[in-house]
């Protein structure tokens, strides 16, 4: 094996970039030049020489014959994807003009949109903030997916810690909470199944039946936006069958007392009813939680997309410390590890660049009344200019119809760095060809391991295509922007990324390090909360006038008998398909089909649908039509919505986030896909 860089011939250590809590290590073998093969590392103990199938197939997305080449300048409608070709010179200088203008004007007219394209710390926000910092540009407050349940565990647990993947194998009981493991963290889904085959319990909680409760022993499919509910029943139940580690609770919790009056007025049938489940599945679930030691709890991000989420977050991850589960390494719980990273964001991002300025802050997640200026002259001056990187916000930001009407605006200047003419592509002035992950250099941490590692660029950039950095370095030279921060190239970036904590020379030379973090972050408390303490009880909270407890906060749109739209709607990921990224790989696509509402017998009954007909899902914000599927997937009275497909490729040219809203949960300012009513009506027999 060799780790040159740009070797005709070579295998290369990279890592996935992807927006997934399993952060591989990738091998790139490489021949005459051209990438042939991508395969996960063996010798990275959580990726184990395995690859979910998307990533697999990254070759098939480089080299994609519709990958895009050249500098694109809009020569027709915006949203027409009419382009022509130009030079980089031709681009770099006019946008550079066109920004100029506007910032001379007001630079917070001037805005970022970025998410997840890319979680490396230099291809996403290095070279990019530094830019926007010098401009003075807004801010963008980076929502859209895990800020709300990030918010959640902060109060309770200090911070985005939890426990250690790999010990999940050695667990008894997982809990499997808000998360469809097998298409999601196909890595954790391993450990687990080591741990069933080794005897362990596994238990799904989700609405929907997915891949994975159907292989899990226990299956909870409870109503949207009821989380908190279940677990402040769970926690009853530890009370008066007395399954609570009082010397755990005395020693390292700060509010019991607190916890347990709220918890007592949670019976087992005011949950069920809530949760829509059966009593006696709720009383088992506490029953293997109190009873069994090395119990954990696997959360992911999908039950904070309603109004409640953080809120039941901070339920959930009560229930480790009552139970002294912690205390084992295969105990406790994870949502996230990624606050074990210490990123040198300030050397990295350089907001010193700012001065004095301290520009407005627009909340990515409701683009749609920020591009239409909704809020007037309260919320600044109007967004003028957008520059689009690592997103794709046409096809993933809520309420997409909003959007689409903000991108259409024929005074909006927008650039869009990406690797094919997406949704959002199509709504550019410039279109300027971005590196993939075999293409640049990148150095990233984990929100489901704690492992750094290190991405060398396996191949010349396919086309003209630069990389984020690249292109943020090329807009600073023609700003006239002459500091040096501006000319530091990526493999210096990536240094400045991990400091001086992290070996980089390790780094270099096997392509990932493991952070030194205990096996059992809080078997002693040690929590880092201003108290040391899990707190049930959040004095922050309290001092900004917000509960310092956790509640059951419900949807904001919870469908009654006799309403107009009389379905709640989630919007869980396609299996094949990461967000809006993968959907044109055409393999994958095949797999997938075409998109679809799953429904259940009952609901797709009463309105005359089958398997295989054209359907619409609609309400006040918007339409959009699919294919329907009659599956036991679905619970009566809850459609789900397979996400994120382009909008080009719908049957209307819609997707489903044609009708979600852009209201925003309880903390941490996050969107509630997954707090939707609808309707849905048949629109075509198949």
């Amino acid at each position: 094996m060799t780790n040159s860089v740009l070797e005709k011939n070579a295998i290369v250590r990279g890592l996935c970039p992807h927006d997934c809590p399993d952060t591989c290590a990738l091998l790139t073998t490489v021949e005459n030049g051209r990438a042939v093969k991508v395969q996960g590392n063996p010798d990275h103990k959580h990726t184990d020489g395995v690859l979910c199938t998307k990533v697999s197939r990254y070759t098939e997305r480089t080299y994609s014959p519709e990958r895009l080449m050249f500098p694109l300048k809009r020569s027709g409608p915006k949203g027409s994807g009419q382009f022509v070709r130009v030079s980089w010179e031709e681009a770099i200088a006019d946008i550079a003009a066109k920004l100029k203008t506007i910032a001379a004007h007001n630079s917070e007219a001037i805005l970022p949109y970025s998410y997840g394209g890319t979680m490396g710390w230099v291809q996403s926000e290095s070279m990019a903030s530094r830019f926007f910092h010098k401009i003075g540009a807004s801010l963008l407050d980076r929502t859209i997916c895990a800020s709300a349940g990030g918010e959640g565990l902060v109060y309770t647990l200090g911070g985005k810690f939890g426990m250690q993947t790999e010990f999940f194998s050695e667990s008894k009981l997982i809990v499997i909470w808000g998360s469809n493991s097998i298409t999601s963290n196909i890595h954790f889904w391993r450990r687990a199944q080591e741990a069933k085959r080794n005897g362990a319990k596994l238990i799904c909680i989700d609405p929907r039946h997915s891949e994975t409760a159907e292989k899990c022993h226990v299956h909870l499919a409870i109503q949207p936006g009821t989380d908190a509910a279940l677990a402040f029943a769970i926690m009853r139940e530890l009370v008066v069958n007395d399954w609570l580690d009082h010397d755990y609770i005395q020693k390292y919790t700060l509010g019991w007392d607190a916890l347990r009056e709220r918890a007592m007025t949670w019976t087992l049938s005011r949950a069920a009813e809530v949760c829509g489940i059966d009593e006696s599945l709720i009383k088992e679930l506490a029953k293997d939680w109190g009873t069994t030691k090395k119990a954990a709890i696997r959360l992911n991000y999908g039950m904070q997309r309603v109004k409640g989420g953080a809120n039941a977050v901070r339920a959930v991850a009560c229930l480790p410390a009552l139970t002294g589960a912690w205390r084992d390494r295969a105990g406790g719980l994870l949502l996230s590890s990624s606050s074990n990273f210490k990123v040198n964001k300030i050397d990295l991002h350089r907001p010193d660049l700012l001065g004095s300025r301290r520009p407005r802050t627009l909340n990515m997640s409701t683009l749609g009344n920020d591009l239409n200026h909704v809020g007037g002259a309260e919320w600044g001056p109007q967004v003028k200019a957008l520059l689009v990187y690592n997103s794709n916000p046409v096809a993933i930001a809520p309420q997409s119809g909003k959007v689409v009407q903000g991108f259409a605006r024929e005074d909006l200047f927008t650039v869009v760095m990406e690797h094919f003419q997406t949704d959002t592509a199509d709504y550019a002035d410039y279109v300027l060809p971005a590196t993939t992950q075999l293409e640049h250099w990148d150095v990233q941490g984990s929100y489901g391991h704690t492992d750094v590692l290190l991405n060398r660029p396996a191949i010349e950039p396919v086309g003209q295509a630069k990389s984020n950095s690249e292109i943020f370095r090329l807009l600073a030279k023609a700003m006239g922007f002459d500091e040096p921060c501006f000319s530091e190239d990526d493999l210096s970036l990536c240094r400045t990324a991990v400091g001086s904590k992290i070996d980089f020379e390790a780094l270099l030379a096997h392509g990932f390090v493991a952070l030194n973090v205990p096996d059992a972050p809080f078997a002693q408390g040690a929590f880092p909360t201003p108290s040391g303490r899990c707190e049930f009880v959040s004095e922050r909270l309290a001092a900004q006038g917000l509960d310092p407890l956790p509640n059951h906060i419900p949807n904001y749109e919870v469908p009654a008998a006799g309403d107009r739209y009389p379905l709640a709607m989630i919007s869980p990921p396609a299996r094949n398909f990461l967000n809006s990224t993968f959907v044109n790989v055409e393999s994958l696509r095949a797999i997938e089909k075409e998109p679809l509402v799953e429904i259940s017998l009952i609901d797709a009954a009463a309105r005359g649908i089958s398997t295989g007909d054209t359907v619409k899902v609609f309400n006040d914000r918007g339409e959009y039509h699919c294919k329907a599927d009659v599956s036991a997937r679905a619970r009566p009275g809850v459609v789900n919505g397979l996400g994120i497909w382009w909008r080009k490729m719908g049957l209307n040219g819609t997707n489903v986030n044609e009708v979600t809203s852009q209201l925003l949960t309880d903390l941490g300012r996050a969107p509630v896909f997954y707090d939707c009513q609808v309707e849905v009506a048949l629109l075509q027999k198949a």
